[in-house]
């Protein structure tokens, strides 16, 4: 049985993932093997917030090249965007960065 703390990874910092923060609308990477329930169910109970909805993605991996010219790739991962609702409170992680 998985934990909260394995089905969310990491919090996804970026420029558009921080204008959302002030629509109560939070980016994670989760496990690839998470369902929408799994991660509603970790977002409130490691952070005490309602959740309002969970959109996913799977981002697929990009081509890379390294100095031999072999091409890899980097992982697929999973991504989350959390809507809390309107009386929920905010999550403190992500409070300086705004």
């Amino acid at each position: 049985m998985k934990t909260a703390y394995d089905i969310i990874i990491r919090p996804v910092i970026t420029e558009k993932s921080m204008e959302a923060v002030a629509d109560k609308k939070y980016v994670f990477e989760v496990a690839k093997s998470a369902n929408k329930v799994e991660i509603r169910k970790a977002i409130e109970q490691i952070f005490g917030v309602k959740v309002a909805s969970v959109n996913t993605i799977n981002v697929p991996g990009k081509a890379t090249r390294g100095r031999t010219g072999r091409v890899g790739y980097t992982s697929d991962w999973k991504k989350a965007i959390i809507t809390l609702t309107e009386e929920s409170k905010t999550i403190e992680l992500f409070e300086g960065m705004v």
